[in-house]
């Protein structure tokens, strides 16, 4: 009862023209009406869009190139006081979960990084309706992912000691790619900040190839050539014995090439025994401060 009144003292003493806490709750109730009205319209487009397309066959309907874009015009748009976080985990939910109604599919996650870390980036970017499926290895996840029509594999984009050259898996002409680089949008403090290549069957109207990914072998790797690539591509290496060497994942960033690159290590004193592309991903989006900058790679 005393909460009623102070409730009632405290609308007696705003000026006319603020709107009452009834009529403030009113629209509150409007609004989330309105959210779900609008997530039941998208629902029956879904549905729509699944008999055009024929059939709901298992398989991921995952379409990175799109998302990443849609990630972006979010950021750019968004003001006010709701949490970028909450925004994009709110969206990244919204398309997940109409992904796999549209075409069912798993995560397949590789947990050497971390079980915590993993978890948090599936969770935020493909939410709870997805099965998250764990492997403690790179390779088991993407093993999974090749005799799939469609799941996704979440693979540490960073260095791992003892995962060795994962990447191996992805050379064969059908087997499956890196088709993404979670997250889409980076930025400091982000909660599911941990640095993440999807990997999939990759459909060809869904690659975004801003940045491309090989797999290289070299011979002769040594601080001279890591130092040369460093400001030229992000790089993951990992000893190669058959050639005394390493394999590399190399990151080709917008407006560089592969040729260009393997040039400079052989300036450096390695030999560039095979290459081949593993896939590609969007440019790195990054928010310095509130402003977002596409990084270099």
């Amino acid at each position: 009862m005393r909460a009623v009144v102070n409730e009632q003292v405290m609308s007696e003493k705003l000026p006319k023209s603020v709107p009452s806490l009834a009529a403030l709750r009113a629209e509150i109730d409007r609004i989330d009406e309105a959210m779900h009205a609008l997530l039941i319209e998208r629902s029956e487009i879904i549905e729509n869009l699944i008999k055009v397309k024929g059939t709901q066959e298992s398989g991921s309907a995952f379409r990175p190139a799109r998302e990443a874009a849609m990630m972006r015009r979010l950021v750019e748009r968004h003001r006010g006081i709701l949490p970028l976080d909450t925004v994009e985990s709110i969206w990244r939910v919204i398309i997940a979960t109409f992904t796999h109604v549209q075409a069912p599919y798993a995560v397949h996650a590789d947990l050497t990084v971390g079980e915590a870390a993993m978890r948090d980036s599936a969770r935020f970017h493909f939410g709870f309706t997805v099965p998250f499926v764990p492997h403690m290895g790179a390779g088991p996840a993407i093993a999974a992912v090749a005799a799939s029509k469609g799941d996704l594999g979440l693979v540490p984009a960073v260095s791992v000691a003892g995962s060795g050259a994962w990447w191996s898996a992805l050379e064969g002409d059908k087997a499956p790619k890196i088709i993404a680089r979670l997250p889409f949008v980076e930025r400091p403090d982000h909660p599911a900040s941990l640095p993440v290549f999807a990997v999939s069957h990759p459909a060809a109207d869904a690659v975004m190839a801003e940045v491309e990914v090989h797999s290289v072998r070299v011979s002769g790797w040594g601080a001279n050539a890591a130092r040369t690539l460093a400001p030229l591509a992000e790089v993951i290496a990992e000893p190669d014995g058959a050639f005394d060497g390493a394999a590399l994942l190399i990151s080709v960033p917008q407006g560089q090439t592969l040729s260009a690159i393997t040039d400079a290590l052989v300036k450096a004193g390695a030999s560039v025994r095979a290459t081949a592309l593993v896939g590609s991903h969007a440019t790195r989006y990054t928010l310095a401060g509130t402003r977002p900058v596409a990084a270099a790679r």
